[in-house]
C-alpha cells in the first residue's frame, strides 16, 4: 500500500497552486451562456470589478495593506483626483501594480490577467474616486478610457 508523505504531497500542491493562478480565466453566467470572452470578469458595475479584482489588494475599505507587499490605500488619495491617471494605472499598471489592460501577458501566456473593458475600467475608476470617503469631482467615461487604451498601445 502505498503512503501519502508530505515529500509526496508537497508537489502535487504545488502543482494544484500553479495550475489554479496560471489558467486563463473563462468565465460564463450560471446557465451556461459564455457570452463573457475568456479573461473578462462578468462585472457590471464598478463596485462589482472592485470585489472581484481590486479588493483583494487594496482591501474591501480601500485602506489598502501591508504585508507580502504594501498595497496602497486609495482612501484619501490625493492621486486619485485625476481620473485619467487612474484609468492609466488600471490600463497600464504602475510599480508593482499589474494592469488590466491586456496590454501585457505575464509570465508569456503562463499567467494571464483578467482584461478589463472599457466600460469596467471607466466604471472602477469612477467608484474608487467615490467611495471609501472619496468625493473627487467628475467621472471618466468608456469613450475617455477607449482613447487613453488606444494611446498606451501606440506606445
Amino acid at each position: 500500500m502505498n503512503r501519502v508523505t508530505a515529500s509526496t504531497l508537497l508537489p502535487a500542491v504545488a502543482l494544484a497552486v500553479l495550475f489554479a493562478l496560471g489558467s486563463n480565466v473563462v468565465l460564463a453566467d450560471a446557465g451556461g451562456n459564455d457570452q463573457y470572452r475568456p479573461g473578462i470578469p462578468p462585472a457590471k458595475s464598478g463596485a462589482e470589478v472592485y470585489r472581484m479584482i481590486c479588493q483583494g489588494c487594496h482591501m474591501p475599505d480601500g485602506k489598502g495593506a501591508i504585508g507580502a507587499g504594501a498595497y496602497p490605500a486609495l482612501a484619501g488619495d490625493k492621486a486619485l483626483a485625476s481620473a485619467e491617471f487612474v484609468a492609466i494605472t488600471v490600463l497600464a499598471g504602475r510599480r508593482n501594480m499589474p494592469n488590466f489592460g491586456g496590454t501585457f501577458d505575464f509570465g508569456a501566456g503562463f499567467f494571464v490577467l483578467p482584461q478589463l473593458t472599457d466600460e469596467q475600467v471607466a466604471g472602477v475608476v469612477n467608484h474608487v474616486r467615490t467611495s471609501f470617503g472619496n468625493r473627487f469631482k467628475g467621472t471618466i467615461s468608456a469613450a475617455q478610457v477607449k482613447a487613453l487604451r488606444d494611446s498606451l498601445q501606440k506606445k
